[in-house]
Order: structure tokens, then C-alpha cells, then sequence
């Protein structure tokens, strides 16, 4: 491993070979691992990052590679999380089970057509 990028809970955060260790929490965002000029990028939905010295771990809800995912689907997932906001009633369970849908939603779009844009960084 170069360096994995995790979206920490204060923070982006750069982790490279022989880092100290380390546990914290990672918010919803984008994950990336380059390796020998090789980059995979996530689109992950929080979890906890643990860093030894030779060994990085992430333990993430949800995690999904850029190139495997599905926008058609992504799509259609926020259409159904924006049509369930207006339904809501503002501050209920379903309100705010919806916003995360819809966060969750955009996140994945994002990330899969940054990468098919020719964006293999996803600078952000």
C-alpha cells in the first residue's frame, strides 16, 4: 500500500506505510487505496478505520467500489429517497431515514460517474 485516504469523522485523512496507531471513527464519503500506481476508490457509508503500522483495517457499513457501481440503480434510489422526504412529515423517523437515503444515493452517484468521467482520483 502508497496510502489509503479515509473520510475521518474530524476529517479526510492520509495514511501512509509505518503510520502510528491509530482508531477512529470515518463519516459517509470516499475511501481510496492506491497501490504501485493502481487506485481503488469506495463509496463507503461510515464505519471505524484501525491503522498499525503494517496493517490498515476498515471496518465499514456499507462499502461499494466505483467501478462496480450500479448508477441506474443509484438513480433510482434517489428518486425514491426525494420522493419519501416530501412525504415525510420534517423531523419524523421516516424524514430522516429518507435524508440518509438520499445522502447515501448522491454519494454513490458521485463517486461512479466521477470515475467514468475519467476522474480515476476522484479528486475531492
Amino acid at each position: 500500500m502508497d496510502i489509503v485516504v479515509v473520510p475521518g469523522a474530524d476529517g479526510e485523512m492520509g495514511i501512509l506505510p509505518h503510520h502510528s496507531a491509530l482508531l477512529t471513527a470515518l463519516k459517509p464519503g470516499v475511501l481510496k487505496v492506491r497501490r504501485g500506481g493502481q487506485e481503488d476508490v469506495f463509496a463507503i457509508s461510515g464505519g471505524f478505520v484501525e491503522v498499525q503500522p503494517d496493517l490498515v483495517t476498515v471496518l465499514a457499513d456499507a462499502a461499494e467500489r466505483s467501478d462496480e457501481i450500479d448508477i441506474a440503480r443509484a438513480e433510482e434510489a434517489r428518486r425514491r429517497a426525494e420522493e419519501s422526504l416530501k412525504n415525510a412529515p420534517r423531523e419524523s423517523q421516516s424524514f430522516i431515514e429518507a435524508e440518509m437515503a438520499l445522502r447515501r444515493s448522491n454519494l454513490r452517484l458521485n463517486v461512479a460517474k466521477r470515475r467514468r468521467a475519467g476522474f480515476p482520483g476522484l479528486e475531492q
